[in-house]
């Protein structure tokens, strides 16, 4: 699973980099504690997107719907996997 980073972070990450310009990419990344594709991606995005790093992360749902949509259907998916389960217990045991 990829670590996700705020957009705080993103953001203080580029400006870092823009600051410390005789460091160059792969040291302040390092010294970030990121990956140097990563700071890189984010200075790409942050230079497109005038000033913002647009960020994927948890609770990013267009409507508190759309999270709930997402929540039922990742629990109607865990039982039906129980149930699958269930029936080939059933099925072994009633041999």
């Amino acid at each position: 699973m990829s670590k996700q980073y705020t957009e705080e972070f993103t953001k203080d990450a580029v400006r870092y980099w823009k600051e410390h310009p005789e460091l160059g990419c792969a040291r302040c990344a390092k010294n970030l504690g990121i990956g140097k594709s990563t700071l890189s991606t984010w200075r790409k995005l942050y230079d497109a997107n005038g000033g913002e790093v647009p960020t994927r992360g948890r609770g990013n749902y267009e409507s508190d719907e759309a999270k709930e949509i997402t929540r039922l259907k990742k629990e109607l998916r865990d039982t039906q996997d129980a149930l699958d389960i269930l029936k080939k217990a059933i099925g072994i045991l009633g041999k």
